[in-house]
């Protein structure tokens, strides 16, 4: 009888090393649904951020002539001599002088006398009937009907014009008055060195007595 063959015995050892990589290649693969549950999330979408609440709680309204409680745009000469002049806040009236001597010193009168004290002395009065509502029918065509219903801002009690100066803006025929002033809210916040530019242009045949120049609303 014929005995069985053996097998060699490298054949074995070949044959377990095949067996081992494919075993090896077969885990390597990763599954459908693994690859599925590793796919990166979508970016988390980002947060609106929140409004930020003014200084009295209450969103700042546009008053009818326009004139803003805070600094506004002047000229560069203006803004500047302000910003370095301006006392620490509640000094009361002892700061006003320097701020006027500064803002003098840093921008030179461009005005002739009699139309700079017209200037100075329209734009005191318009910024108090804005602020305050005293006056305002000086102005019918910047102050409506509508407007003169609106309730002042601010206290005429503690209402003033810090320093004010009055100088040409881009011509003879046209002039911005530069106002730095203090006043109270409705809400009673005192808030002084604030600033406000007016502009005014030249009219070309005023009343007997009236000014000769004309405030010009904000757009």
């Amino acid at each position: 009888m014929t005995p069985p063959p053996t097998r060699s015995p490298r054949l074995l050892l070949l044959t377990a090393v095949v067996l081992a990589a494919v075993g090896a290649l077969l885990l390597a693969l990763p599954s459908g649904r693994e690859t599925s549950s590793s796919a990166p999330a979508p970016p988390a979408q980002r947060a609106a951020p929140l409004p930020t609440p003014s200084k009295t709680g209450v969103t700042p309204r546009r008053s009818p002539v326009g004139v803003p409680s805070e600094a506004s745009t002047g000229s560069a000469p203006a803004r500047q001599a302000t910003a370095s002049a301006l006392p620490p806040h509640g000094e009361g009236a002892a700061g006003d002088r320097a701020i006027q001597q500064a803002l003098e010193e840093a921008w030179p009168a461009d005005l002739p006398a009699a139309d700079e004290r017209q200037l100075l002395e329209a734009g005191r009065a318009l910024l108090r009937a804005d602020a305050t509502g005293i006056g305002r029918e000086q102005w019918p065509a910047l102050f409506t009907d509508t407007a003169q219903a609106v309730a002042p801002a601010f206290a005429t009690s503690r209402f003033r014009v810090q320093a004010a100066i009055a100088r040409q803006d881009g011509g003879p025929d046209r002039a911005v008055v530069h106002l730095v002033w203090a006043g109270a809210d409705r809400g009673g916040t005192y808030t002084d060195n604030r600033i406000t530019d007016l502009h005014f242009t030249r009219t070309s045949s005023p009343k007997k007595g009236a000014s000769a120049w004309k405030p010009q609303p904000r757009t």
